[in-house]
């Protein structure tokens, strides 16, 4: 296979070029100028160049001139769009083999790029002696231990670049060159996995790119990659184990010939991780022409071995870094403040919204430190270091800005089994505009409840004073009647009752807590309740049905508020009973994670709770008469969790009609 260098400035030329010839039979490097393609000249892996130039200017003759000076037997294609008889005439004086115009034809081309080489013979090849660095020193044969702990001494010597694979990769085929004496050498890696890089097994991954080169022309590698599927790459991927370009698997490859012939190589070495293959060390034979020895290639194995733990090691570091960095980068786009505080109060990070809520003015622009947070920030963060715990979502309202309201939280992180925090992460929300809406909304929904309370008691107090205006009217016509004077206190008892009840309703929803506690039997509590209720309802022909269970058990609070209760309760029962039916009230004792408890439950004869109205029956003002204000239940639920105790409506079923579920704490006697 035959390389040709096309030097042109634009790509096309070369694209053009690749095109029309046979891949199998010429490799095209494509370079910008003769400066940069220098190095490989004088390498002589270039068996023919193909200038792109205008033979109108003086800068084609110069490109003209350093190219036969570097390669004085390589053929020289000039391809021109227009030429001068004078220009032409100096390219071929200066060793030009033929001036071809533009565009370009393929047989033409073809023929004349096979007769060069049929002139010149098909084994001709143009070498040129390879760059000799003065002082490069060739050690001897690696043998014997003292000698192998030189070389591993001097190993040793690059792992300080082990989070840099680019300075290690340098400074190993810096030490090969001692070692062995070669002169020219390259590294192929897999692409590594990171954060955003490629899966492992992707086709992506198939590939060997080269990383890191000594003697070898950059534009020759910048394209140049190994497969995994075939030639070096593919070999070593599949064996394991040492390359040699003389060896039996490489004479029958043809791609491996062609890789080895283009690289200028002759040994190509695994790098393994001692699990997977990472890339592939490839390199020439010695400057003394000596062939290497079987213990130097182990060596070099082996070395490559530790080196590509290195490599992977410095690729962990690097996800690392990319993970720390994209972290970094999310909480800096956070609306919220972020703060990570380290052991030592030191602060690890601070993104700009926390740097913008504490940075001190007269030091804006400087990094946050701990001393600049407020003292009861400060304070716990330093609580939660200590103790390990995290700290409840509180808020802080600066002194200078006390409209201004934060919310922070503080999370520790902190090793297993681990007491104290390694460090602390310290959110910081502005819920200014927050509080203001949640107070506007409290402001709405009071003044809607004010408005609803104010409806439901204009509503009751006026059919409270209904019949009492009725009478009013009719006072002084009618008072002698007795008649009327016996329905005008019927009238004004009626109204002072439902006064009454009410004014003890809106009481006893306006008490937070019990008021004055006293035991007393549970028994006579729903008794005196079940009289109670009975007043509200006329008339009064039901009974009430008690069933202790065999136990006489005690309860403590307030007794009024808990005959309120009750009687509220009993009322319900009363109004949703049929006539002449009983109210059943059975009581029992329970016994849970919360302690031991009194269970009394009330039960009418009615149509029951349906599944919404024994969600809904507890809430202010919700009834489903046509009558009442619906507080009773609510003024029930609120004496009782007073008490600490629990109400339950249970929903009808097939056996139960209406049914409501008291338990109150068991008073032990």
């Amino acid at each position: 296979m035959k390389t040709l260098l096309v030097l042109a400035k634009e790509s096309g030329l070369a694209s053009a070029i690749r095109a029309v010839l046979d891949a199998e039979r010429y490799r095209i490097v494509s370079q910008a100028d003769a400066r940069e393609a220098e190095p490989l000249l004088r390498q002589g892996t270039v068996d023919g160049c193909i200038l792109d130039a205008d033979l109108t200017s003086i800068q084609p003759i110069r490109a003209i001139e350093q190219l036969s000076r570097a390669m004085p037997n390589c053929p020289i294609i000039v391809y021109a769009a227009a030429t001068q008889w004078e220009w032409e005439e100096e390219a071929y004086l200066l060793g030009v083999d033929h001036v071809l115009s533009k565009p370009i034809r393929a047989r033409l081309l073809n023929t004349v790029l096979d007769r060069i080489w049929r002139n010149e013979g098909s084994a001709t090849e143009f070498l040129a002696a390879p760059a000799l660095a003065t002082e490069t020193k060739v050690w001897e044969t690696v043998r014997g231990p003292v000698r192998t702990l030189e070389v591993l001494r001097d190993f040793s010597g690059i792992l300080t670049h082990s989070l840099c694979s680019e300075a290690l990769l340098k400074q190993f085929l810096l030490l090969l060159r001692e070692i062995i004496g070669v002169n020219r050498a390259v590294i192929f890696l897999r692409k590594q996995i990171g954060v955003f890089s490629v899966v492992r097994g992707s086709q992506e991954d198939r590939r060997l790119r080269s990383v890191c080169a000594l003697g070898l022309a950059p534009g020759l590698l910048e394209h140049f990659e190994l497969s995994l599927e075939a030639g070096i790459g593919g070999y070593v991927h599949r064996k394991g184990r040492i390359l040699q370009n003389n060896s039996e698997g490489a004479r029958n490859d043809r791609e491996i010939q062609k890789e080895f012939e283009l690289l200028g190589g002759q040994v190509a070495i695994p790098i393994l991780d001692r699990e997977s293959l990472v890339g592939v060390a490839v390199f020439d034979g010695r400057l003394t022409g000596e062939p290497f020895a079987n213990e130097e290639l182990a060596l070099i194995f082996h070395l490559l071995e530790e080196l590509g733990l290195a490599i992977k090691n410095s690729w962990l570091y690097d996800q690392l870094l990319a993970n720390h960095e994209m972290m970094a980068d999310v909480l800096n786009q956070s609306g919220s403040g972020c703060l990570v505080v380290g052991r030592e109060l030191t602060m690890l990070h601070a993104n700009q919204a926390a740097r913008d809520y504490f940075g001190r003015a007269e030091r804006r622009g400087s990094a946050l430190e701990f001393s600049d947070l407020p003292q009861v920030i400060g304070s716990r963060v330093f609580e939660s270091l200590q103790s390990g715990e995290a700290v409840p979502p509180f808020k802080y309202r600066p002194h200078k800005e006390e409209a201004t309201i934060y919310r922070v939280l503080i999370t520790p992180f902190k090793r297993k089994n681990s007491i104290t925090a390694n460090a602390v992460l310290v959110m910081i929300d502005d819920f200014t505009q927050n509080e203001r809406s949640q107070q506007l909304e409290v402001e709405s929904s009071n003044l809607r409840l004010v408005k609803t309370i104010a409806e439901h008691l204009a509503h009751e107090i006026g059919n409270s004073l209904v019949p009492l205006s009725t009478h009013q009217q009719l006072l002084l016509k009618k008072y002698d009647d007795a008649e009327f004077r016996t329905s005008l206190g019927t009238a004004m008892g009626d109204a002072v009752q439902r006064i009454s009840r009410l004014s003890n309703q809106m009481l006893f929803l306006a008490r937070d807590n019990v008021v004055r506690s006293e035991p007393m039997p549970v028994a006579k509590l729903i008794e005196d309740a079940f009289h109670e209720a009975q007043k509200f309802v006329t008339p009064k022909p039901a009974n009430l049905v008690y069933d202790s269970g065999g136990h006489a058990p005690m309860v403590a609070g307030d007794r009024a508020g808990l005959k309120q209760a009750f009687s509220e309760v009993m009322l319900n029962a009363l109004q949703a009973n049929p006539p002449n039916a009983p109210v059943h009230v059975r009581t029992g004792l329970d016994i849970d994670a919360g302690g031991r408890w009194v269970r009394i439950e009330v039960r009418d004869a009615g149509p029951g709770f349906t599944a919404e109205a024994a969600q809904r029956a507890v809430e202010p003002f919700f009834s489903t008469r046509n009558v009442g204000l619906g507080l009773g239940l609510a003024v029930t639920r609120k004496i009782i969790e007073t008490h600490r105790g629990k109400i339950e409506i249970a929903p009808k079923d097939a056996e139960k009609s209406g049914m409501v579920r008291i338990s109150l704490p068991l008073v032990q006697t």
